[in-house]
């Protein structure tokens, strides 16, 4: 190359202009304007945006537009109308592959993406060339997310807890959220209005962009060493009033942008709904920025980690917590209850709740009959129609109600198995089993009474159920009144706060029994959403619901197979080491299960061998 030819930077031309700018142009506003209402079509629109930009000719009209990918009726309609209207205004030979004089020319770069030019030389001295390792196109700006978003809050919170001595390097997802929220504008848990996005959508962008990782069951979340430099440039930004300093710190963030790691974000169009944080203007992104400085106080003090004491102290937020006096105890009962079946029964028990003086209230509830929640005590305001909601804390108690001839067709289709084993699941930690008697009507029943009295004794003495039987419906009132007045009088002096449920096993002692004037509740909205009957499972909980279906199979004895081998693969896998037919019968009798570490014997061993491992139809 001649000495005199300047060195060309990034690429060797410059990316043609649209040849459709006006269609361009009106994608963008209504992309923008849906956008601003916070509508799902803006993706839409992005999308279209992103075929038009790949598309080299020019159009005529709207209707040619319908050969591009993502370009429906919809879309053609209103760009049919918004040119006849350019044509009434501009004249019918107004020029529709130009934009009129003065007007801004549309970017080319979608989703609101800077494309940074290159300013760094590499180690030889010369700058970068076409043809590199990245095809020749440009390098995009790192993310940085905005200031006080989901993204920046998690970050910095994540960052926070390295710095503590002794940290675990990793946080459950209720208690990021709890210590991010100060640090973010919008709710971890409740989405704005007329949306259903959290700031806790921009986890899945942080992961995707390998700033964020998440293992284990429950998740458990923690900074990649991406994440961790970019945490720790947010967090060391400090507040100057001079400019120099904030255009320092600025071109510090932006110094990564040559780096082998940049993140290209518009490499694909795929999960836009999650990368709502991620479609930052140039602009609010610069003042995230320049801007992060406001929050390093909450996560650096002089340059130094907080001490493990404060850190301790910090890590329990008053807005978690409901002091005595603040709440009271209400008991719950599911729908299901006062509803359908016998009307006339059911609507007995509400209204013996309602002659003695229970303040209770319906509600779906995804596991269980009954329970109590401590609701917080919350003024009416001036101007406003409805109080605000309170936060609800679920006291450890809950109780399954059955009748006999109710326990008899649980017991036939499979259901009682399941809900017990739901109800040890659940995170409370005193299942109740409720048993109403039928009198003579037993003797009727399609089970004899002999088997239904022994499910109820398996399932105290085996399962570690408490069982109390009544006699009817009033009974049954009765019983649920006089625990909600026990437990109203049991947490009167109390102070309660909220645990996250992946934190249930680090206390599992009961504070109440130990005397504390405090104790750790799952909020209502967690409980019940960790209960839901058909949610995802793991390979390990179908597992466990296969084995459970076996006849002499229990909870116990399944959670013991588990132990051993905790999918079927692995079950398989063992089976196909064994040497013969004998040895696979008897791989499971040696497993000990329950209290006693009683072997799960040849019989039940040789019955799960047969099932996983015989083929064709089981006989």
């Amino acid at each position: 190359m001649p000495a005199t030819e300047p060195v060309r930077l990034g690429r060797k031309r410059a990316l043609p202009s649209c040849p459709n700018p006006l269609f361009l142009k009106w994608l963008t506003e209504l992309r923008d304007e849906a956008k601003e209402k916070g509508l799902k079509i803006q993706y839409t629109y992005q999308k279209a945006i992103n075929s038009l930009n790949k598309y080299p000719l020019p159009l005529k009209n709207a209707k040619e537009a319908k050969i591009l990918q993502n370009f429906g009726d919809g879309i053609c309609k209103i760009l049919d109308e918004k040119l006849q209207r350019y044509y009434r205004e501009n004249g019918a030979d107004a020029s529709i592959h130009a934009l009129p004089k003065g007007a801004p020319p549309p970017g080319r770069s979608d989703n609101n993406i800077i494309l940074a030019p290159s300013k760094k030389k590499n180690a030889a001295g010369d700058q970068r060339k076409d043809g590199g390792g990245d095809g020749g196109r440009k390098k995009k700006r790192e993310y940085v997310p905005q200031r006080r978003s989901g993204g920046y809050a998690v970050l910095l919170t994540l960052y926070k807890e390295t710095q503590v001595p002794g940290s675990k390097g990793y946080m459950f997802k209720m208690e990021l959220q709890t210590e991010a929220q100060h640090l973010c504008d919008k709710s971890f848990t409740v989405p704005d209005l007329g949306s259903k996005y959290t700031a806790w959508s921009s986890v899945s962008t942080l992961i995707q962009k390998n700033l964020l990782i998440k293992t284990h069951n429950p998740a458990r979340y923690s900074l990649t060493e991406g994440g961790l430099a970019l945490a720790e440039r947010l967090a060391s930004v400090e507040q100057t009033n001079t400019d120099g300093d904030r255009e320092e710190v600025r071109s510090e963030l932006e110094a990564t942008e040559e780096d082998d790691n940049v993140v290209d974000l518009t490499g694909s169009d795929e999960g836009e709904e999650e990368e709502e944080e991620n479609r930052i203007h140039p602009t609010e992104r610069r003042a995230a920025i320049t801007q992060v400085s406001c929050d390093v106080d909450d996560v650096r003090s002089s340059g130094k980690p907080q001490n493990s004491q404060t850190t301790t102290t910090s890590r329990k937020p008053n807005a978690e917590c409901l002091l005595p006096g603040t709440y009271e105890i209400m008991l719950c009962v599911d729908f299901i209850e006062t509803t359908g079946g016998s009307h006339h029964r059911k609507q007995e028990l509400v209204k013996e709740l309602q002659r003695n003086g229970v303040n209770f209230d319906i509600r779906k509830l995804n596991v269980g009959d009954f329970l109590w929640v401590a609701r917080e005590k919350v003024a009416p305001v001036a101007g406003q129609l409805r109080a605000p909601v309170g936060r609800e804390l679920v006291l450890d108690y809950i109780v399954e109600r059955k009748r006999m001839d109710d326990l008899c067709g649980s017991i036939i289709d499979g259901r009682f198995r399941e809900q017990k084993f739901r109800l040890k699941r659940c995170g409370l930690r005193k299942p109740i089993y409720l048993v109403e008697e039928c009198g003579s009507a037993a003797s009727h029943l399609s089970l004899p009474e002999t088997t239904l009295q022994q499910a109820i004794v398996n399932t105290q003495v085996v399962d570690g159920f408490f069982v109390k039987r009544v006699q009817d419906v009033r009974e049954s009132a009765a019983y649920l009144t006089i625990m909600t007045r026990f437990l109203t009088k049991l947490y009167q002096n109390r102070t309660l706060i909220c645990r996250s449920r992946e934190l249930e096993g680090d206390g599992g002692s009961d504070e109440e029994e130990r005397g504390l004037p405090s104790c750790s509740l799952m909020s209502f909205a967690e409980f019940n959403h960790g209960a839901v009957k058909n949610k995802c499972q793991t390979v390990r909980e179908v597992f466990a619901r296969q084995l459970m279906q076996i006849s002499g199979l229990s909870g116990d004895k399944a959670a013991a197979i588990l132990e051993h081998y905790s999918t079927p693969h692995s079950l398989l896998t063992a089976y196909e080491q064994c040497t013969s037919e004998a040895e696979k019968e008897k791989l499971l009798s040696s497993i000990r299960y329950g209290k006693l570490k009683r072997n799960l014997g040849p019989s039940l061993s040789r019955t799960v061998y047969q099932l996983y491992c015989t083929q064709g139809a089981l006989t």
